[in-house]
């Protein structure tokens, strides 16, 4: 008899993660509860608690001022007319 993975969605592990830093209910128990083993919780605890800074950091991150995009926007044009001279150059030497 073959046996599949099961697949859980991050809504459920969030909601599992989430009782058993609650601690209301002992590991064993919660573990039953859900029908998982004990490590998985405890795996999906630890990789939590990892990642939970991301959370507040990712906003700072993405966040891009006017001046952040006018320099983008002016390193493009640079590359933009360095190749625009290039590709000339090069047409120029091969009509020669």
């Amino acid at each position: 008899m073959k046996q599949t993975r099961r697949k859980f969605t991050p809504e459920f592990k969030t909601k599992v993660v989430l009782e058993a830093l609650s601690e209301r209910l002992p590991m064993a128990e919660l573990a039953q509860k859900h029908e998982l083993h004990p490590n998985q919780i405890t795996q999906w605890k630890r990789e939590f608690l990892d990642k939970a800074s991301d959370v507040f950091s990712k906003g700072e991150k993405a966040r891009k001022t006017e001046q952040d995009y006018q320099q983008e926007s002016e390193e493009l044009y640079k590359i933009i007319g360095q190749l625009k001279v290039e590709v000339d150059w090069l047409k120029k030497k091969l009509q020669s």
